[in-house]
C-alpha cells in the first residue's frame, strides 16, 4: 500500500520538531496517529527514518534523504492546487525583492522558481544584503517585498511584518563530543568549549550575546560567513555552534556527522518572515509573491 500525503505531513513535522510529542502538538492530533504514520512509512519504504532515544528522535541518513523528497512532494501538491486557481489576467510588470543572507541560502531559490513558473511575464530582480539596508530600501520604495530574518529593531510603524516561521537555536556538536551521550545538556556544560560563530544575519552576535547574558564568556575560535564551514569545523571537533534549526543538516560536506541538541533553559529563536512598506498597496506581482510564500508555509 502506498503512503499518503497526510503521512508525509506527519513525517515532515516529526523531522522538523525532533519528537513525536512536539509534532503532534503542532499538528493538533494525537501522538498515536503520528507514531502509526511513521511506523507505516518505515515499513512501506523498508528503511529506518528515525533513531529512537531518550531525548526523542534523530533522523537517519536515509530519513534525511527522504525528507527532501517529502518536502518537495508536499510543496508540489500545494503548487498544483494553486495553479488551478484562475487569474483574471496574467500578471506583468516588475518585482523587486530583498533577501538577507540566511534566506538567500535556504529559501529564496525555491520561492523564485515557483513565482517565475506562475508568472513568466514578470521581470524579477533581487538583492541580498543585511536587514538594516533592506529596511532602508523598503521604506524608500526601492523594494516591493523582503524575505528576511526579523530583527527586534525593525521599524514596525513603517513596515508590515508577516512571520512565516520561528526557528529555535540548538547546540551543534560533533558526534564524538562527550556531551553527545548526555540525556540533558545545560549552558554550563558548554562553557569550556570554543564557539564557531556564523557571522550572517547576526547569528554569531546573537549566540555570543546569549552566552554572555548567562554569565559565560564565549571563546570564539572561528568566525565565518559560510554555513558549510561551520558544519565542517563542528564535525571535526574545532568547536561547537549555536544556530537555528533552519540551517541544521546532520552531515558536513565531507560526510562527518553533526549532532543537534537542545540545551536546558530557554534558547533564543529566530523569526523568519516577509516585510513590505505600509501605506502603499502592493503591486499585483508583489501580492502574488506574498500569496505564493504564504501558501508554501501553510502546507
Amino acid at each position: 500500500m502506498a503512503f499518503t500525503l497526510r503521512q508525509l505531513q506527519y513525517f515532515v513535522a516529526v523531522a522538523e520538531k525532533g519528537s513525536v510529542s512536539r509534532a503532534s502538538q503542532s499538528l493538533a492530533i494525537s501522538q498515536s496517529a503520528v507514531t502509526e504514520a511513521i511506523k507505516f512509512l518505515e515499513e512501506d519504504l523498508g528503511v529506518k527514518l528515525f533513531v529512537r532515544h531518550s531525548r526523542g528522535l534523530s533522523i537517519t541518513h536515509k530519513g534525511h534523504q527522504f525528507l527532501r523528497h517529502a518536502t518537495s512532494i508536499l510543496s508540489g501538491v500545494s503548487e498544483a492546487r494553486r495553479s488551478l486557481e484562475t487569474k483574471e489576467q496574467e500578471i506583468q510588470g516588475n518585482l523587486h525583492l530583498g533577501v538577507t543572507s540566511l534566506m538567500a541560502g535556504y529559501v529564496m531559490s525555491d520561492l523564485l522558481a515557483r513565482f517565475r513558473r506562475a508568472n513568466p511575464d514578470v521581470e524579477v530582480s533581487a538583492i541580498e544584503d543585511n536587514g538594516e539596508y533592506l529596511e532602508h530600501l523598503l521604506i524608500g520604495g526601492e523594494l516591493d517585498v523582503a524575505v528576511m530574518v526579523i530583527s527586534d529593531q525593525l521599524d514596525r510603524l513603517a513596515l508590515h511584518v508577516e512571520i512565516l516561521d520561528v526557528s529555535p537555536y540548538r547546540l551543534w556538536l560533533p558526534i564524538s563530543h562527550d556531551l553527545a551521550r548526555k540525556d540533558s545538556i545545560s549552558v554550563e556544560d558548554i562553557s569550556a568549549d570554543s564557539l564557531i560563530a556564523l557571522d550572517i544575519d547576526e547569528m554569531g552576535e546573537n549566540a555570543t550575546k546569549f552566552l554572555s547574558a548567562l554569565g559565560i564568556r564565549p571563546k570564539v575560535a572561528f568566525r565565518t560567513r559560510s554555513v558549510e564551514a561551520v558544519r565542517s569545523l563542528v564535525a571535526t571537533g574545532a568547536g561547537i555552534a549555536l544556530l537555528p534549526d533552519l540551517v541544521y543538516r546532520p552531515w558536513s560536506l565531507e560526510g562527518d556527522r553533526i549532532e543537534s541538541r537542545d540545551i536546558s533553559g530557554a534558547l533564543p529563536s529566530v523569526q523568519l518572515g516577509l516585510v513590505w512598506r505600509k501605506g502603499s498597496p502592493l503591486s499585483s506581482a508583489a501580492r502574488d509573491f506574498v500569496e505564493i510564500v504564504q501558501g508554501i508555509h501553510s502546507t
